[in-house]
């Protein structure tokens, strides 16, 4: 099994984590997987990978490849991140998102 960066380690990685807050947890998966296909269409795409916690539903986090940070955050300025990102605080519990960018070493 290959992974994106197992030929490409210069790409950056982002590792995006949230919770739903009570209640809101299919509200949130259904935000988050509206995202997934206009982000696939997007310059700088490489994969853009939406995970659900298993024992706890609330957690979700995104595992993105993108060609670059200029890239990336032409992405988050994107109509469809932007509109999301105004609905976040209704979605989320109080610890919010949490966005890490790295790159592979190994």
């Amino acid at each position: 099994m290959t992974t994106p960066t197992d030929d490409r380690p210069d790409l950056l990685t982002v590792i995006a984590s949230m919770k739903a807050a009570p209640g809101k947890e299919a509200e949130l998966r259904a935000a988050l997987e509206a995202l997934v296909e206009p982000t696939s269409r997007e310059a700088g795409f490489v994969n853009y990978d939406l995970h659900q916690g298993v024992e706890d539903s609330g957690l979700f986090y995104l595992y993105e490849n993108w060609e670059s940070g200029e890239l990336l955050d032409a992405h988050l300025a994107a109509p469809h991140l932007v509109d999301f990102a105004a609905r976040l605080g209704d979605l989320v519990d109080q610890s919010g998102l949490t966005t890490t960018r790295l790159h592979r070493i190994a």
